[in-house]
């Protein structure tokens, strides 16, 4: 049984690296048309009233407005850029990303 499993590892562990450089190239840049956040570079599908359709956006950066990533294809608002949080600090204003 541990042979198996180490003969199995042996195998995916090479090809992983291949298919995270394979999924990278495929990604979209920012402004780039797209259907689900998943499709992105910057994993932010942002919703665009004005053409009545999605692109890829940058991730919102320290003190802008942000909403946490939801279940759904396309953001209203990006969530924040790794590192930071998504919070509000007064309850009458709208959540912005801050260093926690």
């Amino acid at each position: 049984m541990a042979t198996a499993f180490m003969l199995l590892v042996g195998v995916l562990l090479p090809c992983w690296g291949d298919f995270r450089l394979f999924k990278k190239r495929f990604m979209k840049v920012n402004g780039a048309e797209c259907s689900h956040h998943s499709e992105c570079a910057s994993d932010c599908c942002l919703m665009d009233l004005d053409r009545a359709g999605a692109f890829c956006a940058p991730r919102a950066r320290m003190a802008m407005l942000c909403l946490f990533q939801t279940k759904g294809a396309i953001n209203i608002i990006c969530p924040c850029q790794h590192g930071l949080s998504c919070i509000t600090r007064d309850p009458f204003c709208s959540r912005r990303c801050h260093l926690i």
